[in-house]
């Protein structure tokens, strides 16, 4: 049945890069290789079919992103386009359940940030790495690269200590998939794009944040797909699900463990404390 969520892989000309869709015949949603969960406001279904079609949000192009898929014996395929207007395939699995997990037993605490980098390494080798250790913790100076851990991880519990200066934003990606946002919004509204939303799909009960160049601590606590979220001491997302991953993401295979990554192609940002606990 083509109905549900789908971890989508795109096998573009210039390597792959994850994708997901919600496809549902009252209201689809999609992540693409950036941005936010966005509506699907043209969206066919059968069986074992679908074609969907939806204005870019930040691709580089003018026309609208199509797509034309069918069931297979493995998941679901088929083609679209690239920006440069090229067809390319896609393939999909359906996304798992990843169900919360009752009275977790966590383990010994892993330190992220340590007393060098030899733990991480930069998502992008090409990009300039603004990344050190410095005495206040880990540390980014500027736009550069995103860093990741060497070790992967399942369900956890990740207290953050950070700070940030005026105008930046940054975000940590929980196995690599779903963005915690980090933002200078101190007393602005919460949406989906606000500190401690995860990025496009989860909204936070108020915005917590504190202003920039002061301290703030995130207590986050992911089983399965389910996650909640402390924000200088106020429960402001709890045991809530998260469809499916961020745009961003390193990939889409929801079902393995994966690592943290900490976002730095936006701005500067310091963590004093990235102290993991995982799951035994």
């Amino acid at each position: 049945m083509v109905e549900g969520r789908w971890d989508l892989t795109i096998h573009d000309v210039n390597g792959d890069y994850p994708s997901w869709v919600d496809l549902s015949p009252q209201e689809g949603w999609f992540v693409g290789r950036f941005g936010s969960a966005r509506p699907i406001p043209t969206i066919s279904l059968t069986e074992n079919s679908v074609e969907w079609a939806l204005p870019k949000q930040y691709e580089g192009r003018e026309s609208d992103l199509q797509f034309t898929g069918t069931l297979t014996e493995d998941g679901i395929s088929g083609t679209t386009t690239n920006d440069s207007g090229e067809v390319v395939q896609w393939s999909g699995r359906k996304a798992p359940a990843l169900p919360s997990t009752d009275s977790p037993v966590w383990g010994d605490v892993i330190s992220l940030v340590q007393s060098d980098l030899s733990n991480w390494h930069p998502r992008s080798p090409e990009w300039t790495n603004q990344w050190s250790i410095t005495a206040n913790g880990l540390e980014n100076a500027g736009v550069g690269t995103d860093l990741i851990t060497r070790d992967t991880f399942g369900d956890f519990r990740l207290v953050a200590e950070y700070r940030y200066p005026k105008g930046s934003n940054s975000g940590i990606y929980l196995r690599g998939r779903y963005e915690f946002q980090i933002l200078d919004d101190h007393g602005h509204e919460p949406t989906v794009g606000s500190s401690a939303a995860i990025y496009g799909f989860l909204i936070p009960s108020e915005n917590a944040v504190h202003a920039h160049d002061e301290w703030n601590t995130a207590e986050i606590t992911l089983l399965g797909r389910f996650i909640t979220v402390v924000l200088n001491g106020k429960t402001v997302i709890e045991n809530a699900e998260i469809p499916g991953i961020t745009g961003g993401a390193l990939e889409s295979r929801e079902d393995l463990p994966g690592p943290i990554f900490v976002q730095g192609d936006h701005g500067p940002v310091t963590f004093r404390k990235l102290d993991l606990y995982p799951r035994i």
